[in-house]
């Protein structure tokens, strides 16, 4: 019973130590998936990745569009053309299906590792500026994820401008 007793009193005595401590901390949250969309840096790294790949985003298009015109004459014209004719159509349709996956695959593959590149070169700057702030303006934690947010601890705006600054 004495334990207990003792053991309550000790966890009552920490917590009523803590509560001022914990008064004075400071806390702020970024939103990063925020800065990650809508920060200038990114908006510009995303066009930068618009322009970079346009080129091959307009060959898969065009080669899409044969894919289609093919089979658009297969569907019309295969009952009236020789089994050869026909046969070949359905080869050449079947190769440019194929190449056309093969493509796109190989696209999405470029475009994500090229996205991940420019999204880490983004989130090392992030991160950087975050820590500035924290530094400049004494804050004890700042965090990333949260449940709920009042908005007098949210930074976001200011770490985007000061990546915009950059």
């Amino acid at each position: 019973m004495k334990f207990k007793q003792l053991a309550t009193t000790l966890v009552l005595a920490s917590v009523c130590m803590a509560t001022p401590a914990m008064a004075e901390t400071k806390i702020g949250f970024v939103n990063t998936e925020r800065i990650l969309r809508e920060a200038p840096l990114s908006v510009t790294a995303q066009k930068k990745l618009e322009r970079e790949f346009a080129a091959r985003d307009q060959e898969l298009q065009k080669l899409a569009k044969q894919g289609r015109d093919l089979q658009a004459q297969l569907d019309k014209d295969g009952v009236t053309m020789s089994d050869s004719e026909r046969k070949n159509k359905e080869r050449d349709l079947g190769n440019l299906n194929r190449d056309l996956q093969r493509q796109g695959r190989e696209f999405r593959e470029d475009l994500n590792l090229r996205r991940n590149e420019e999204l880490g070169q983004i989130q090392e700057r992030a991160r950087k500026a975050i820590q500035e702030i924290a530094k400049a303006e004494k804050f004890d934690l700042v965090v990333e994820q949260a449940v709920f947010v009042d908005s007098k601890i949210d930074i976001t705006e200011r770490v985007m401008r000061a990546l915009g600054g950059k």
